[in-house]
């Protein structure tokens, strides 16, 4: 009896069971359809990147943080080969996206030369947040500026998150990336 309410207690304080959380995770991050970035492609959530490493990065166009695209590219173009999908979410949560879509898409595109997925704006903390956002607030923390990275394995948990301040190229962020291949 004793070895019963042992494992019965042992069940209830490891809920939810982690196959159960991972689904949930999954579901959170990916049964979504979003727009390309100046595009009227949607894209499924799922078909694309459900299974990947991902890197994913809250981005804005006027940010002294927006050189980073370049670093981020730079992992895009090392890393995609070995299964890693960066992908980027504009947002004006810290007033420092363009108000016009298609000069967001230039700074993306032409300026840096981004070819990794970009995504339409959305709102990335907060009451408003993306139900993506709400679900990696949820496994680590809300960004708390522009260029906020997190690297997710193939079951879609969040295994490392990076602060602006943490460049594309930096070692640790690196080591976390290599970590999900």
């Amino acid at each position: 009896m004793r070895y019963l309410l042992s494992s019965l207690l042992a069940a209830l304080l490891a809920w939810p069971p982690a196959a159960l959380a991972s689904d949930t995770s999954q579901a959170a991050l990916f049964d979504h359809e979003l727009r390309r970035l100046h595009s009227n492609e949607l894209v499924n959530l799922r078909e694309q990147f459900a299974g990947h490493p991902l890197l994913v990065v809250n981005t804005a166009s006027h940010c002294g943080f927006t050189g980073q695209f370049e670093g981020l590219e730079a992992l895009h173009q090392t890393y995609r080969d070995a299964g890693l999908k960066v992908v980027g979410f504009p947002s004006n949560d810290f007033r420092q996206e363009a108000s016009d879509e298609a000069e967001t898409a230039e700074v993306c595109f032409v300026n840096y030369g981004v070819t990794f997925d970009m995504f339409s704006p959305i709102s990335v903390r907060g009451r408003d947040a993306h139900p993506i956002f709400q679900e990696l607030a949820r496994q680590s923390d809300a960004p708390r500026w522009n260029f906020h990275k997190y690297v997710i394995d193939r079951n879609g948990q969040v295994v490392a998150a990076f602060p602006s301040r943490v460049a594309p190229d930096a070692a640790e962020l690196r080591a976390a990336i290599e970590k999900v291949l």
